[in-house]
């Protein structure tokens, strides 16, 4: 199945052609208004060649004048074999239809609501007839019923003809043209971002992510340069002093040479002062009951990092090397880590 971009906004046409698979563009003279485009002719070889296969309006009161439009447009140096005349369906556009397919030119039959004008589009050598389901379906009617009758009649009668869905509003229209066999659909860009959009995909995605940085990155990838560290005969007040400026909630203590022996959080300093007073602050951290923090060194991997934090229960893991106290790390550490992605 042929996927287009229906637009005339060309950043967004540029943007979507990057993927690098879309079939080609559709527009319209109402797009490039709407779009304040004044060039039509300079817009019309610009996009040529930007973009695989143009589809481009080819208008006129008789056959002869939609003929002659084509063919103007043709000779702005357009790729015959890349561009497709857009033509609405009459007996007169019909008309003009077999004269440029005589003269291979390619063609697209469009405005159709009803398998009649479907049929004698097909009966005309037209190289897409292009029904407009949402336009069809804001007047009550059953567009994907008559997406299927047109993809029957090619494949029952061999018409060499692509039944083109357009006028796609949702997501579901294209599933609708999919489920119908539709030949080609041409969509808006903001619809065809959303096609790979799964919030299943997502989730695993992450996942995916999560998983690999914790077995490729080393706790030292995620440590701070900041390094909240105390000795026993420093007070408690110079401890907060040291997390305020330091930004932490914890602040390590440690021995004569630098190793760990001890940690402060803010937890322990909001039960100090429940229980013994703002003058607590002035005591030793040496005079403090300390127990062994749970440390880590700096080169171990982030995933024995994780399942450090699972098996003791613990908010924050002491970072040390050579046995002295580097750094900290907390739990939210991992969890904003895997919000990057």
């Amino acid at each position: 199945m042929e996927l287009y971009l229906d637009s005339a906004d060309v950043k967004e046409i540029k943007e979507a052609f990057e993927l690098g698979f879309l079939s080609g563009l559709t527009t319209t003279p109402t797009f490039m208004h709407r779009h304040g485009i004044t060039d039509i002719d300079g817009t019309i070889v610009e996009l040529s060649e930007i973009v695989p296969v143009l589809q481009i309006e080819a208008l006129g009161s008789t056959a002869d004048e939609i003929v002659a439009e084509a063919k103007r447009q043709h000779a702005l140096g357009l790729d015959k074999s890349k561009t497709v005349f857009k033509i609405p369906v009459s007996l007169e556009g019909l008309k003009a239809c077999k004269r440029l397919r005589d003269e291979d030119y390619l063609v697209n039959i469009h405005l159709v609501y009803t398998i009649q004008q479907a049929y004698m589009a097909m009966a005309a050598g037209a190289t897409y007839v292009c029904p407009l389901v949402g336009r069809l379906q804001d007047q009550g009617h059953d567009a994907i019923g008559l997406i299927q009758q047109c993809v029957e009649a090619v494949n029952y009668y061999g018409y060499d003809t692509k039944i083109m869905f357009s006028s796609v509003r949702n997501v579901e229209h294209i599933r609708n043209a999919l489920d119908a066999g539709a030949h080609t659909i041409t969509a808006p860009w903001k619809i065809i971002k959303q096609l790979t959009q799964n919030n299943l995909t997502e989730l695993g995605t992450r996942q995916f992510f999560e998983h690999t940085r914790l077995m490729t990155m080393q706790v030292r990838d995620i440590m701070t340069d900041v390094n909240p560290v105390v000795t026993r005969d420093e007070s408690i007040h110079d401890c907060l002093v040291k997390m305020t400026v330091g930004g932490f909630g914890a602040a390590t203590i440690v021995d004569e040479n630098g190793a760990p022996v001890g940690i402060f959080t803010d937890g322990d300093l909001r039960r100090m002062i429940e229980k013994e007073g703002g003058e607590s602050v002035n005591r030793k951290v040496g005079n403090l009951p300390l127990k062994t923090p749970k440390s880590i060194e700096a080169s171990a991997m982030l995933v024995d990092a994780s399942n450090l934090f699972k098996d003791t229960q613990v908010d924050t893991l002491i970072v040390t090397e050579n046995g002295k106290a580097v750094g900290m790390i907390d739990v939210q550490d991992l969890i904003k880590l895997d919000q990057v992605s």
